[in-house]
């Protein structure tokens, strides 16, 4: 591991910003040296994935905090680690709150998991039911890693307009991931492509509908913006780490101070969203559009510091650190799950409905 890595193999982050370190979990730092080991390989971070998920605890369980400084410490070591795992413990979280859920006993603790939810145009995933139980056909774009997980909760139509979850055994016969390009530079290693799916068994997991009206889909939404939290932190440990080697001028401080305060700010938002996830506040019709405008905060903060860090740094360390170039490139990648001026307007419309804000 380069001095870079080491640096972000500190004590656990803290979204509490009127606190110190909060005490590490145990076992924590360990976990943070096998994920800065498996960096850039999804198998090595898969395998790592039960490990995490026995650590940390899952969101609206009164430690929702905890949760989200692991994914951000993840994130802070390796963007592609915390990608893969991420949707592995957002699995377990829906797994636990769905209602009567008995997954088929093929699934153990050290099964890994991904979450396929997404739609495109000229790929549909159908559900249908007979006496032999529940089949899925059809094709599911952009599931992540697909080749490598052992199962996957996945979204399918039930009817012209309505979907379910399912889980479903990835290493069964019918399931063919496509051969779909993925040319992305960032997260390159964490392929998204269409899946095919013929005639493969599936375990419902909640009725039509329940996925997407559910709490715990808001409270995954943030656990993301939770992550791309860290990756910003690691880029501006970077940013200080330079600093030992070189005597930064005023416009250097200026940008490492801009980079802490944008940081500062979006940590105070989570800590706060956590607090209300725990106390059951973030689950009302609003709940949606109040985890974009966390999220929108949370984006707006990493591009404010991936800023700082190409003014702050030049070229450098993105044409001769391996590490600091991949962070880069995979930020820049994984925070276009949001969708900018789109999910600003999601936050007005969710204005107009009545959801409340600070400033009325």
């Amino acid at each position: 591991m380069c001095g870079t890595l080491l640096l972000l193999l500190g004590p656990m982050v803290t979204f509490d910003v009127d606190s110190t370190y909060p005490t590490p979990l145990p076992g924590w730092k360990a976990v943070l040296g096998a994920a800065a080991d498996a960096a850039g390989d999804p198998s090595a971070a898969l395998h790592l994935a039960p490990s995490v998920a026995a650590l940390l605890p899952r969101p609206g369980h009164g430690d929702t905090r905890t949760l989200w400084q692991g994914l951000a410490d993840l994130g802070a070591v390796d963007l592609s680690v915390a990608r893969a795992v991420e949707p592995h413990l957002d699995a377990l979280a829906i797994l636990d709150e769905a209602p009567g859920t008995a997954v088929a006993q093929s699934f153990t603790d050290s099964t890994t998991w991904g979450v396929f939810a997404a739609e495109g145009p000229g790929a549909r995933l159908e559900a249908s039911t007979s006496d032999r139980g529940v089949r899925l056909s059809g094709r599911k774009p952009w599931c992540s890693l697909a080749g490598l997980l052992d199962a996957a909760l996945v979204t399918a139509w039930t009817s012209e307009r309505s979907r379910a979850l399912f889980a479903v055994d990835m290493r069964h016969d019918g399931i063919e991931p496509t051969d779909s390009p993925w040319a992305s530079r960032g997260l390159a290693r964490i392929t998204s492509v269409a899946v095919d799916f013929d005639d493969v068994p599936a375990t419902p997991v909640g009725p039509d509908g329940w996925y997407l009206q559910r709490p715990g889909f808001a409270w995954g939404g943030i656990g993301v913006a939770a992550v791309w939290w860290g990756g910003a932190a690691g880029l501006a440990r970077t940013m200080l780490a330079a600093t030992s080697t070189r005597e930064p001028d005023q416009v250097g401080r200026m940008l490492l101070g801009r980079a802490d305060a944008a940081l500062h700010a979006a940590a105070a938002v989570l800590d706060r969203a956590a607090s209300a996830v725990d106390a059951g506040a973030l689950a009302s019709e609003h709940a949606w559009p109040a985890t974009v405008r966390i999220r929108h905060i949370v984006h707006d903060a990493c591009e404010t510091v991936l800023r700082a860090a190409a003014h702050g740094l030049g070229p450098g360390p993105l044409t001769a650190d391996e590490d600091h170039a991949r962070r880069v490139s995979d930020l820049e990648i994984y925070l276009r799950q949001h969708k900018a001026e789109r999910d600003e307007a999601l936050i007005g419309d969710g204005l107009l409905a009545g959801m409340a804000s600070t400033w009325q």
